[in-house]
């Protein structure tokens, strides 16, 4: 057994910023994670270290919210954190930028990660985050077949057995149409009124298609396929020029036909929510980087 603790400079760093900040809230902001991550690695170092080092309980105010075990640990956190600094200066070289490998659908990576990647970037400008495009039935064998990856981002049908998924958000479908198309004038849509519409699909083998044609089977309907293509942004664009109709899960905010000139209506619980979240291989321990990733990502997407 080593006679050293396992103990990692993001705990440590954890606790110097609740000294620094005085509060959880405000500490987890500077780091850019949420405030249970930052619990977590509080936690985490408590464990490690067999004391106290925050108070939990709300109460009174205090001056320092470290117990007295915390602030004598503080100078040695310190201490820590500048010798760990040092060891990356020993060869006099810059640090060598931490990578985070991940690959996603081509949905959430138009609509949720490009954003979510850019704003880490500023964050955390020494972690370089790697995006690789997959469609929703090929990113689990690549999380299988390639080590180097270090997380998936999509929405399974099911999730392999060998993969652990981690829940982001859910999205409800809606109808989209060209404008002013006669369906947005029925007052209660139903798939039913859907039976002979000529539609756009999402191509063979997609979650998204799977969701949609479970749903008409339990209608006993059987939809009528005119066009299949593989991203959102193509059957929204087919859509707007007129080509058919579609169904396509939407997010909150609207990014999605955003400036297009399509009729959009909610189909609430008709078709089951598509769930959105990360994949990582089941055993697999992720790098602090891939944490911290996972951490703000999970930080964002609360915050709508």
């Amino acid at each position: 057994m080593s006679p050293y603790p396992s103990l990692s400079t993001d705990q440590v760093a954890a606790l110097v910023e609740l000294a620094r900040q005085g509060s959880l809230r405000s500490a987890a902001e500077v780091l850019h994670i949420t405030e249970q991550g930052l619990r977590n690695r509080l936690i985490a170092l408590e464990s490690r270290l067999g004391v106290e080092l925050y108070h939990k309980s709300r109460g009174m105010r205090r001056a320092t919210p470290l117990t007295p075990q915390g602030k004598e640990f503080l100078p040695h956190a310190i201490a820590f954190l500048e010798s760990a600094s040092a060891l990356c200066d020993v060869f006099g070289q810059e640090t060598t930028p931490r990578e985070v490998n991940v690959v996603a659908s081509g949905y959430l990576i138009a609509y949720v990660l490009i954003d979510a990647v850019r704003r880490f970037h500023r964050a955390q400008p020494d972690i370089q985050v790697r995006l690789g495009a997959r469609r929703e039935r090929d990113i689990e064998q690549a999380l299988l077949d390639s080590p180097e990856i270090d997380l998936g981002v999509a929405a399974p049908y099911e999730s392999l057995p060998e993969l652990e998924y981690r829940h982001l958000f859910s999205m409800n479908w809606s109808v989209i149409t060209p404008h002013r198309h006669p369906l947005l004038a029925r007052r209660d849509l139903k798939l039913a009124d859907l039976a002979e519409v000529p539609f756009i699909f999402y191509e063979r083998g997609s979650t998204g298609r799977q969701h949609v044609i479970e749903a008409f089977r339990r209608e006993g309907i059987m939809p009528h396929v005119d066009m299949e293509t593989t991203t959102t942004d193509l059957i929204v664009r087919m859509v707007e020029a007129g080509l058919g109709v579609s169904i396509v899960p939407l997010l909150p905010s609207g990014v999605v036909t955003r400036g297009r000139r399509v009729g959009i209506r909610d189909l609430g619980t008709q078709i089951r929510p598509i769930d959105s979240g990360i994949l990582v291989r089941k055993g697999h321990s992720l790098s602090d980087a891939a944490k911290s990733f996972v951490e703000f990502v999970s930080g964002t997407v609360r915050k709508g």
